[in-house]
């Protein structure tokens, strides 16, 4: 039996108006590059990954310019341009789009342009926990601080136990058939995990990484920038 192959799945047709920048987040200039530019990069670097799709929006005029500065991702990745109106459709899109290059056993990792501080480390960590499980899983990161559920007005409602909660990241790792069934059997859901679990499975937490974080607001930057010129 041929043995499971590890492929990237990359949702980049938003534009993260929460950024507020003059172009689609994942093209946010980032320590010298442009963020989704940092994430191609790690998996093309990556041995475990046998190919990365990247899904980006039909009219998108920006992934051309990553292409032509970074001649040695030709060959590691290919562009999709078929994103959806959100993170759920987009995903699926590619799913469908790669059908004739993946097997129903093997891997995908789908993972957020917005998280540049992906290491090949974590992807390793990712890969050598959920090879041999039979639902797959995700990066995430144990709760920590007191949570406190807000009313309309912006005062405490209650104190939320903390104990058993974790806050999702990504890659989400699960095998191509799996994951394809479960993101058409469910579009209510906010991540590939929450999917799976529609399905009443347990994706397994596999401990990720404070840099690992999502950029969503301005001052994001000025903190993915410290990680990854390697000040921690």
């Amino acid at each position: 039996m041929t043995p499971p192959r590890y492929f990237a799945l990359i949702p980049a047709a938003g534009i993260g108006a929460r950024m507020e920048a003059d172009c689609p987040k994942q093209y946010v200039p980032l320590a010298g590059k442009p963020m989704l530019r940092h994430v191609l990069d790690t998996f093309a670097a990556s041995q475990t990954i046998t190919h990365t799709f990247a899904v980006v929006g039909a009219e998108d005029g920006y992934i051309g310019g990553i292409l032509a500065a970074a001649p040695h991702l030709a060959g590691r990745m290919t562009v999709l341009h078929n994103g959806g109106a959100t993170r759920h459709q987009s995903v699926l899109n590619g799913l469908h789009a790669m059908r004739e290059q993946v097997d129903d056993g093997d891997w995908v990792l789908v993972h957020d342009a917005a998280r540049p501080g992906l290491t090949a480390a974590l992807i390793d960590k990712l890969v050598q926990s959920l090879c041999d499980d039979a639902v797959g899983g995700l990066l995430a990161m144990p709760i920590v601080d007191t949570l406190k559920r807000g009313g309309t007005d912006h005062r405490v409602q209650a104190t939320v136990p903390r104990d058993g909660l974790w806050a999702a990241q990504t890659p989400q790792m699960f095998r191509y058939g799996l994951l394809r069934r479960a993101l058409e059997h469910s579009a209510q859901v906010t991540d590939e995990a929450g999917a799976i679990e529609a399905l009443g499975l347990q994706p397994k937490l596999v401990e990720g990484s404070p840099r690992n974080f999502k950029v969503t607001l301005p001052h994001d930057v000025a903190l993915a920038e410290l990680y990854l010129k390697g000040i921690e």
